[in-house]
């Protein structure tokens, strides 16, 4: 860890029996940090990357949050681009049925000196 690096730490807690496990199909999404370029033939696959480096650049989101930012028919661009490794797709977390799982997240910055948390919600 280096002075000026962003970290996210991530706790799930659940009503199960304390443990998840990939599910269901893929409801989250992140950019990959080491994606190089790649050559998109999909024209809709290089507007959905622009506003994904725009508005997430490398951090977690979700189909929902494309639909608020005003995307529409995007799912084969998206597809796309989780296709040729640029973006990976994530299942879900489950646990035993009629159990909860949450995710409280905080990001922090590493100063000189002192780390700041510059996130202070749950997710």
């Amino acid at each position: 860890m280096e002075e000026g690096e962003f970290y996210t730490i991530e706790t799930f807690t659940s009503t199960g029996k304390g443990y998840v496990r990939e599910d269901l199909e893929c409801n989250h999404y992140m950019k990959n940090f080491d994606a190089g370029h790649i050559l998109l033939r999909l024209p809709r696959a290089k507007q959905l990357l622009a506003t994904i480096n725009k508005s997430f650049s490398t951090s977690a989101f979700c189909r929902r949050y494309l639909d608020h930012l005003g995307e529409t028919k995007y799912l084969m661009a998206l597809n796309n681009l989780c296709d040729v490794s640029t973006v990976q797709s994530y299942l879900h977390l489950c646990n035993i049925k009629g159990s909860y799982v949450s995710k409280f997240e905080h990001t922090i910055l590493l100063r000189l000196t002192c780390k700041k948390v510059i996130s202070r919600d749950s997710h």
